[in-house]
């Protein structure tokens, strides 16, 4: 395949351009809905890599340092790699003044403006035309299908949505996802996505392009995928069904079948005939729980209640056998188009490690997830509509029963400990970023408390 010759900057960016960028990125970072490090002071700022894509244009693995605060799971690094994308202009046009980062004052970039490039539509479109010719530029790497052409010329948008990544649509026909938090090691969202793909499962758009870094490791850096324009996700209908009155239980039960196909398929993509260790996920559950209780005092006086619900997951029989899940299932993962149900984002939870998220746990994390799902949405208007929640959830798990040849309600302990264990982590998480939703996990941890609920 013929590569597209890039034509070499004016101005070569010779020395680190920390000097230039350090105390601008101090700012900036923080402000970004996908830093990690929102409770946690920058102490410092160190360059791992950088590559110059094209002309005004930087590619950055940057790490930030910052002081550690524990979390679930064990205590997060004392930093963390973040993925940029950096423009750099002279001056910069006013319809980009939302991209802004700050003007370099000292360093090789002195007297420079720097911008996020990815707001810039002539960087993006540049940066899928490095997608559309696979080569390599410094040690970032891109590949792709050859079997399915990228056109030219698709026009750019950035999506405004908060998540953890950052998203880009082409045309209405494509999205690049760049994940902004990079570990070391193949990220699941590419890597379940394409064995979904093999396995012909037509519930997860396959990759068409992906990008990676060979320093300072090996680590996603993107993936291209079809872009379902027509689609609207499962957040956005469940609330649209409660504000009309409608019921959501044909959905929710086509939503049930659809996981199963998901699940099916990666078990035969990843065999694997073990099953979790319901003690050591037990004693993990409760570790969570009580360092989260640290921090949200809320919590500590349904921690006797909750230790229950995993107690009774250590003395209960092993379920279905651990694979590779999702691992984090909710309504806002899902697209419907038409009828169809389409699963998304197979990255699991970005607070968790990357080791981690690619191991195999019980699918009834997956299940948990989207149950709790069902109760968020339940409890976005007034007055709550517990009975809604109660036939959404009722009806995903016959829908899942039907297709997987299990019930995951006859698992009354394995749910009720994955679905605690989802509701603390909600906690802790609105907590620090969403103290108004607090009351929302809040109920579920007040019904889960107690025994049997």
């Amino acid at each position: 395949m013929q590569k597209t010759a890039y034509p070499r900057p004016t101005r070569t960016v010779a020395a680190s351009p920390m000097a230039s960028l350090a105390g601008l990125l101090r700012e900036w970072l923080p402000r970004q809905r996908w830093f990690a490090g929102k409770d946690r002071p920058v102490t410092d700022l160190a360059l791992l890599s950088m590559t110059e894509l094209f002309p005004g244009c930087l590619h950055l693995l940057v790490h930030a340092g910052h002081s550690a605060v524990p979390s679930p799971g064990g205590a997060p690094p004392a930093g963390d790699c973040y993925q940029l994308l950096i423009g750099v202009r002279q001056h910069l046009s006013p319809r980009l003044g939302k991209a802004l980062i700050g003007r370099a004052e000292e360093g090789p970039l002195a007297g420079l403006t720097v911008f996020d490039a990815l707001q810039d539509p002539r960087c993006a479109q540049l940066l899928l035309d490095r997608l559309r010719h696979p080569g390599t530029a410094g040690p970032l790497r891109f590949e792709g299908d050859p079997s399915v052409p990228v056109p030219a010329g698709l026009v750019p948008r950035l999506l405004d949505a908060e998540q953890s990544n950052s998203s880009l649509v082409y045309g209405e026909a494509f999205i690049l996802k760049l994940f902004r938090r990079i570990q070391p090691g193949v990220n699941p969202d590419l890597e379940l996505s394409g064995a979904l793909a093999q396995e012909g499962c037509g519930r997860v758009p396959a990759p068409v392009a992906w990008f990676r870094t060979t320093h300072p490791w090996e680590a996603t850096l993107g993936v291209l995928q079809p872009f379902l324009r027509d689609a609207s996700d499962g957040w956005t209908l469940a609330l649209g069904a409660l504000a009309s009155g409608d019921d959501f239980t044909a959905e929710a039960r086509q939503l049930g079948q659809a996981t199963a196909d998901v699940h099916l398929a990666l078990a035969s993509a990843f065999p694997s005939r073990a099953h979790a260790e319901n003690s050591r996920t037990a004693a993990a559950m409760t570790e969570r729980l009580e360092l989260a209780a640290h921090f949200v005092p809320a919590l500590q006086p349904y921690v006797p209640g909750l230790r229950t619900a995993f107690g009774t997951l250590a003395a209960c029989d092993p379920g279905p056998p651990a694979q590779r899940i999702h691992g984090d299932l909710h309504l806002g993962q899902v697209l419907r188009a038409g009828r169809e149900w389409f699963v998304i984002d197979f990255e699991g939870e970005p607070s968790r490690p990357l080791a981690e998220r690619r191991g195999v746990h019980s699918p009834v994390r997956d299940i948990a997830g989207m149950l709790r799902s069902f109760d968020y949405a339940a409890r976005q208007r007034r007055p709550w509509r517990p009975e809604w929640a109660r036939r959404s959830r009722e009806a995903f798990c016959a829908g899942y029963a039907a297709r997987a040849g299990w019930d995951p309600r006859t698992k009354h302990g394995l749910l009720r400990a994955y679905e605690t264990d989802r509701a603390v982590y909600e906690v802790l998480y609105e907590a620090r970023h969403r103290p108004d939703w607090l009351p929302v996990p809040m109920a579920a941890i007040e019904r889960l408390a107690v025994r049997g609920a």
